[in-house]
């Protein structure tokens, strides 16, 4: 196997750069680089030389990781150096000349942890999503993720089916045995039933999951020069959208990822709902009627310095209405209007000028909060979790409903509902059930 390398930290120039390899040459590549092998563990300052023409590289700091204890389980050697370019270049040219040692392919640090028994997948996704986590909530999310909390919970579940088998092949094989149960119906399927209904209960709260991962939607929609895009700068605290007085500005989607008192908010500004008849206005319409339909929550504008109506879009998402430019009109024709709402959240407002924007900022939060309500410690937070998990009910279900098939066939079914839950931390093995028969009866004393 070669051995690997890479610049794991930031972009440079830096104030520290942070060189990691991995492999069996990791321990002969760093003394070669240095005067003495520093201990395990152990940070130390070392001299860096280039071994082919004894030229000094840097002085930096030197930690060696033995295997398999190690992030990767395997040999470890870390660099940390100035974070200049220079110094980048060259430490890279140095570990690619050894022969057998090569930079490393995005993430194979961590799939040799995972191969080496460091990780399972979970722990993987979640080390990848604290990576990219932009919010307190998406980073608390992650972590219970990357520490193990939800390899826990589907531990416990594989388990129950790991004994509800075992207590099924005990039946079968061993059925002359006094010690073993005589009715695997009645201590099994009990326990099957529940495992059932907590894997669906956790089903039900992973829009929650994914949401908090990928952000919440929100979606601005109203009239041409509503002030959509005037919102979308005002959340934002920058001039993302240019805004004009001309009509049809806005042609295309513009996103913004937000970070709203710790909420991932994706905020989506759209075209000008209207009758148009320039193409590419009526693409970008299109565009924002589809999105707008995807949404999980909508703000809708209207002017209230014209006689602008409420735009209608096919959307289940709640709506916040903002009847806006509310210093350059009447306050009761704001006050009318908003009569009309009906149980709708509507706010009279002006953006440009922040009038009454506290009030509305206030209860988009709360409906920010609501939104991610219970989402904290939801263990099914990617579709590949979800796929698996549905497919494991299903496998529960089988099992459960043709209670008069051969006790085999049910077992069976135990046994794939078993494997699905296997591919969510990458763990499979069949040899488990073996060892939980063996701990658990006196068989063969």
């Amino acid at each position: 196997m070669s051995t690997i390398f890479a610049l794991s930290s930031g972009a440079v120039p830096a104030g520290v750069a942070v060189f990691r390899l991995s492999g069996p040459q990791a321990k002969s590549v760093m003394n070669s680089l240095v005067e003495s092998e520093p201990k395990p563990r152990d940070a130390a300052l070392r001299l860096i030389r280039d071994p082919r023409n004894g030229e000094l590289i840097d002085q930096a700091l030197v930690l060696y990781f033995p295997a398999p204890h190690s992030f990767t389980g395997e040999e470890c050697v870390e660099f940390h150096c100035h974070g200049g370019r220079a110094v980048v270049q060259a430490m890279l040219d140095v570990m690619g000349s050894f022969s057998d040692c090569r930079l490393a392919e995005a993430g194979e640090f961590s799939r040799r942890a995972f191969e080496n028994g460091k990780m399972d997948l979970t722990a993987v996704e979640g080390l990848a999503d604290l990576i990219h986590a932009e919010t307190e909530m998406q980073r608390r999310q992650a972590m219970r993720q990357a520490s193990g909390q939800h390899r826990q919970q589907i531990d416990e579940w594989r388990s129950v089916l790991l004994y509800g088998r075992s207590m099924i092949e005990a039946e079968l094989d061993f059925s002359d045995e006094e010690d073993i149960p005589g009715s695997v119906s009645d201590v099994i399927w009990p326990k099957i039933t529940k495992l059932k209904r907590d894997i669906e209960h956790h089903l039900g709260k992973a829009s929650g999951g994914e949401r908090l991962r990928n952000g919440l939607s929100v979606v601005l929609i109203g009239h041409p020069n509503a002030g959509k895009s005037s919102l979308l700068n005002y959340f934002a605290k920058r001039e993302v959208a240019i805004v004009t007085e001309e009509a049809g500005t806005t042609r295309d989607l513009l996103e913004v990822h937000l970070d709203i008192e710790g909420y991932p908010v994706t905020l989506v500004d759209t075209a000008g709902l209207r009758d148009a008849s320039n193409i590419v206005e009526k693409e970008g319409i299109r565009r924002a009627l589809d999105r707008s339909r995807d949404a999980d929550l909508l703000i809708e504008l209207i002017d209230m310095s014209a006689d602008q109506e409420r735009v209608e879009v096919e959307s289940e998402a709640t709506r916040l209405v903002l009847l806006n430019k509310t210093d350059l009109c009447l306050s009761d024709k704001a006050y009318d209007l908003g009569e009309q709402m009906g149980d709708e959240d509507a706010f009279a407002v002006s953006v440009k000028a922040e009038i009454g924007m506290d009030e509305f900022y206030d209860s988009f939060v709360k409906h920010i909060e609501k939104s991610f309500t219970g989402s904290e410690n939801t263990l099914v937070t990617q579709k590949r979790h979800v796929d698996i998990l549905t497919a494991c009910v299903k496998f529960l279900d089988d099992a459960l409903i043709y209670s008069e098939s051969p006790i085999e066939i049910r077992s069976e079914y135990l046994r794939m509902a078993g494997d699905e839950l296997g591919k969510i931390t990458g763990q499979i093995d069949i040899e488990e059930m073996l060892g939980v028969i063996f701990s658990q009866f006196c068989v063969g004393k």
